[in-house]
């Protein structure tokens, strides 16, 4: 990363490394705050060990970040794909020492971002909303706080030089000005830069609320079977009442509703008052061969397929359908749109639902798979400095539970859904959709410098 304190850096960097962890490349952010922390006393952390006529911190300083960079290489080579070198960066020479190390010593691709923010609104929100919590003013008041961490942003103006297309025009970067007012370019190569332009070119700060939920319970949800286009349960056209009473009520300013293109999440948002999209991207996934069956039939009539999916039930790929891993290549337009919009109510299914909530949470692609998403159960995302809050909103409306956690033995069905009471209170067939219901290419290696 490039760019002075309080411009959105730490910010930028941790939002992308979710979004390539999400997409399936192995990112690790790696923030030269935190070696410096470990390797100063308390002491250091007051504005005058960031005055450039302080040669004794000055060179402190270096070492520190030439420490975390070479951590950064030493990553890369046991095998990470993007290193996210997470520090100011802000001068000709210290740009130039990093391209000297991980692209000449190391032979890595390199690629820039600077967020370079003139406006003062913006700089005195981040100040506000980030650096009071930093773990250097830890027991200071905040006015002080505040005071000291101007006087550093300050003694870095002193020597801060912008990503320059001309002196610099060896590099390859991108310049972000005022968080998405304006966007640069130099050199973009390669197919890792290119999504982490488009990427970068979506996000926005400003403050706004996502609504995830499922469809409200279906006839074949009912059924205990998987798939298929059925309508609403009873139970499930009372939660899409529910819902539309409790979204109408909150008011939210210029909400949009988006679904699926299947009937039981148009049903559900029926009732809202707000402007609807229909989303194939937000189908459910695709079983193949096995759609509309119960677990029961699919492990009778393709026993080593069942197996196979409880081993590895990220990549499995259900025989003419899709995987969990596709359906994250599905969602991407989704996530880049979502990221780009304010205030959101997504209506969706089980699969997708986890997808998105795992992209939110930084879940793995073991954990994804098996995220619990409960029907009739609204999950409120507010973004928040360096990730998302999530709440649950139970709707207390009855209604199967068709979790199936990861059994303790591939192919058998020993975890599936049981008859009995689910979570909230209804009674659950034997068999239930793959989907929450219930309470609650090789690469070559990289370091995007000075995020």
């Amino acid at each position: 990363m490039v760019g002075l304190p309080a411009r959105g850096k730490t910010y930028i960097a941790c939002k992308l490394t979710r979004y390539l962890n999400w997409i399936g490349i192995n990112t690790r952010v790696f923030n030269a705050g935190d070696y410096r922390r470990k390797a100063t006393s308390n002491a250091f952390s007051n504005h005058d060990f960031f005055r450039a006529d302080n040669p004794d911190a000055v060179e402190m300083r270096r070492k520190i970040a030439m420490d975390c960079l070479n951590d950064v290489c030493k990553w890369l080579q046991d095998g990470g794909e993007v290193g996210v070198f997470d520090a100011t960066n802000s001068t000709y020479d210290r740009r130039q020492q990093i391209y000297n190390l991980v692209v000449r010593r190391y032979g890595f691709k390199l690629f820039f971002v600077e967020s370079y923010c003139d406006d003062p609104n913006i700089v005195k929100d981040n100040i506000l909303d980030v650096k009071l919590s930093s773990p250097d003013y830890v027991g200071m008041n905040a006015d002080d706080a505040v005071r000291d961490f101007t006087l550093r942003i300050k003694h870095y103006e002193d020597a801060y030089k912008s990503l320059d297309e001309t002196l610099e025009k060896h590099l390859s970067f991108m310049k972000i000005f005022n968080t998405g007012e304006k966007v640069i370019v130099h050199r973009h190569e390669g197919h890792i830069q290119s999504r982490v332009v488009y990427y970068l070119m979506n996000i926005h700060v400003t403050r706004r609320t996502i609504y995830l939920t499922r469809h409200g319970e279906s006839v074949m949800n009912m059924l205990g079977r998987i798939g298929g286009d059925s309508d609403l349960s009873p139970r499930g056209e009372q939660y899409a009442e529910a819902l539309a009473d409790y979204i109408n009520a909150q008011k939210i300013p210029n909400l949009r509703v988006w679904t699926s293109w299947f009937k039981r999440t148009i049903q559900t948002a029926e009732y809202i008052d707000a402007p609807q999209e229909r989303w194939r991207a937000l189908n459910e996934i695709d079983a193949g061969i096995c759609e509309e069956l119960s677990y029961e039939e699919i492990q009778s009539r393709y026993p080593e397929d069942f197996a196979a999916r409880d081993k590895d039930k990220f990549h499995y790929r259900y025989p003419r359908g899709e995987s969990y891993e596709d359906l994250v290549g599905r969602l991407e337009p989704v996530i880049m749109e979502l990221e780009r919009q304010e205030n959101v109510l997504v209506v969706c299914h089980q699969a997708v639902l986890r997808c998105l909530l795992a992209y939110f949470q930084e879940k793995n692609t073991s954990e994804l798979p098996y995220v619990r998403v409960p029907l009739h159960t609204i999950f409120k995302l507010t973004p928040v400095p360096y990730g998302c809050k999530v709440e649950q909103i139970p709707i207390k409306i009855d209604c199967v539970d068709t979790h199936r956690p990861k059994p303790k033995v591939p192919g058998a069905l020993e975890s599936a859904p049981v008859k009995g009471v689910a979570s909230n209170g209804a009674r659950s067939p034997d068999l239930h959709r793959d989907h929450p219901v219930g309470d609650n290419f090789s690469s070559p290696r990289w370091v995007l410098g000075a995020f």
